[in-house]
């Protein structure tokens, strides 16, 4: 049972609901309807490989990235060491260490990391005592779902049937056991009815004894369901912007890591080639940012003059090295699976994220060198928009290099503390 003395910041919420904030605040037809607020939409990509990008770019191949690059600010994110997706994305919600947050990766004292173990107030919570609306759906270690002022569907760690410790498995919310992964418990039916029994994150690939003489039958067999998880994700992201419209929205996608682990299009020279194996779809990896160049091109359509869009990737993902440790099998969650590519290294940078920004008051096709833009920036920049001031926890600073003007710095002094 969550004891909610343990978190603070859980107990504002509840006061906030208890002022009667739904889902869409008040009617905006009466005397009293609130002041518009700023439309904020993230987009995270997990394990989005620039090395991959850049040349899909150049082709032409992208084009609502391409579009989105042209109209805004983009570059490497800089990461934490040994980066894997919940140490990061809860980095990025309380702008804290791991190691000062609680979730320092995908394993927490033998436990799954959950959201039980946040000991810093994330964004999600920071925005919903403010009266900002919020929504939320498949983002890392956001299982079991707690109360925000909107909704929030869990995504990577969500536990369910077969899938005991939730660490790169793909429980139906059907399926879904020891926690809540939809708030409020009514949008679970409304899903179900208007999307599906949608599939919770992307599954990893078959074992190696299970591939063993089969390699091309079951590799395209798991790729084929990737793509089916894929497109019932698109279609929540889609419902969800259609009918639960919110100030602030993050939706995340999985599916392009799991197949960058396993698939990389890697040469024999590299560690771990395996020509039954990485011989069968060349294209896999480079394929999934085509999908998701089309997911992302479904969120356009709710992305106005008006909306702030953030893109960004946890870390980027690289073919594995013989001086790292553990150079055969990825350290958290590799299984019998065989990795040929990971994100952990030690060295952080040597696995930047991607930042991409595009708004209202964002600069246009400009190129953010080095690591000007860390995961710690996040959560204070989309405060920032909203003239709320970063709760003294936050280690990161407002990114005011990426916007034409200063106006998030006057917005700062008019906003709520």
């Amino acid at each position: 049972m969550l004891s909610l003395s343990r978190f603070p910041f859980l107990i504002s919420l509840f006061v906030v609901f208890m002022a009667g904030m739904g889902l869409q605040g008040q009617d905006s037809a009466g005397q009293n309807a609130p002041k518009s607020k700023p439309h904020v939409v993230v987009v995270g990509v997990n394990g989005m490989e620039w090395d991959i990008i850049r040349p899909l770019l150049m082709r032409g191949e992208l084009p609502n990235l391409a579009s989105v690059i042209k109209r805004g600010v983009y570059g490497k994110l800089r990461t934490v060491p040994a980066p894997n997706c919940p140490k990061v994305y809860s980095t990025i919600a309380t702008s804290t260490p791991p190691e000062q947050n609680g979730v320092t990766g995908f394993i927490v004292g033998g436990i799954t990391a959950n959201t039980n173990m946040l000991k810093e107030e994330p964004l999600w919570s920071v925005l919903s005592k403010h009266g900002v609306t919020v929504g939320m759906a498949n983002v890392p270690a956001t299982f079991p779902v707690m109360p925000v002022n909107g909704y929030m569907v869990s995504g990577m760690l969500t536990r369910g049937k077969g899938c005991e410790d939730g660490v790169l498995c793909s429980p139906k919310l059907s399926e879904v056991q020891g926690g809540d992964a939809v708030y409020p418990k009514s949008m679970v039916s409304e899903i179900e009815k208007n999307v599906g029994d949608i599939s919770i994150d992307c599954a990893r690939m078959p074992s190696a004894d299970d591939l063993k003489g089969h390699e091309t039958q079951l590799i395209n067999e798991w790729l084929d369901n990737v793509q089916r998880i894929r497109a019932q994700q698109t279609k929540l992201f889609d419902y969800l912007l259609t009918n639960h419209p919110t100030d602030y929205t993050m939706m995340v996608q999985s599916c392009e890591d799991r197949v960058g682990h396993w698939l990389y299009p890697i040469q024999p020279h590299n560690v771990g080639y395996n020509p039954k194996i990485s011989s069968v779809k060349l294209d896999a990896f480079p394929n999934q940012y085509r999908e998701f160049d089309k997911v992302l091109g479904t969120i356009l359509k709710h992305v106005d003059d008006n909306t702030y869009l953030f893109i960004l990737s946890d870390h980027g993902i690289k073919p594995l090295r013989e001086f790292e440790e553990d150079p055969h099998m990825h350290m958290d969650h590799g299984g019998t699976t065989p990795v040929i590519a990971k994100h952990d290294f030690a060295d952080g940078d040597d696995v930047p994220g991607s930042f991409i920004a595009m708004g209202p008051d964002i600069k246009h096709d400009v190129r953010l060198m080095g690591f000007q833009a860390t995961v710690f920036d996040v959560a204070p920049t989309i405060l920032r928009l909203y003239g709320i001031s970063a709760p003294g926890q936050m280690k990161g600073r407002v990114l005011t290099e990426i916007f034409e003007n200063r106006k998030t710095e006057q917005a700062a002094g008019n906003g709520q503390n």
